[in-house]
């Protein structure tokens, strides 16, 4: 006896399922670790870095960050407009306040004001051709914004750097 052949609507309707269950096992397959032996997290942000979970050497919060930030640009306003009358050159200040500061010091005044520092993983100074590098990503502002699990942003990744209280 022979199989009845199947209508064009159960065809069609056999098509989708197995469409969508090939999108889910390609998605699932996304979605998995890299490493599946390697399933653990995490606990808190620096830990795969080595760094403890509070106090001094721990990875800086956000809110810190931002103070510093925020310090460090109305210093640079104040400093364009002192020097120049005009506010237009806020950006260069600023630009070279985090450059030399952070080169030298790890640092900027905002920084410092708010407890942290910038450090090389290695655990060296910064150096002044990563905080080139690290200054000139910071100038674009989006990749700050983008952080990994230990709240790196792409500027630290890429200058091999972490932001850490003092």
């Amino acid at each position: 006896m022979t199989a009845p052949a199947m209508t064009a609507p159960a065809k069609a309707s056999s098509a989708k399922a197995s469409s969508a269950k090939a999108a889910k096992a390609s998605t699932a397959q996304l979605t998995t670790e890299a490493n599946p032996a390697d399933t653990t997290t995490p606990a808190y942000p620096g830990e795969q870095l080595g760094l403890p979970e509070r106090g001094p050497g721990s990875v800086a919060s956000m809110p810190r960050r931002v103070l510093a930030l925020l310090i460090d640009w109305l210093l640079s306003m104040v400093i364009a407009y002192w020097l120049t009358h005009n506010q237009f050159w806020t950006i260069a200040v600023f630009t070279v306040e985090t450059y030399i500061l952070t080169a030298l010091t790890g640092m900027t005044i905002g920084k410092r004001l708010a407890g942290i520092r910038v450090v090389r993983l290695s655990g060296g100074p910064v150096g002044f051709g990563w905080a080139l590098v690290r200054t000139a990503i910071l100038l674009t502002v989006v990749p700050p914004l983008l952080t990994d699990r230990d709240l790196r942003g792409l500027h630290d990744r890429a200058s091999d750097t972490v932001v850490v209280r003092i």
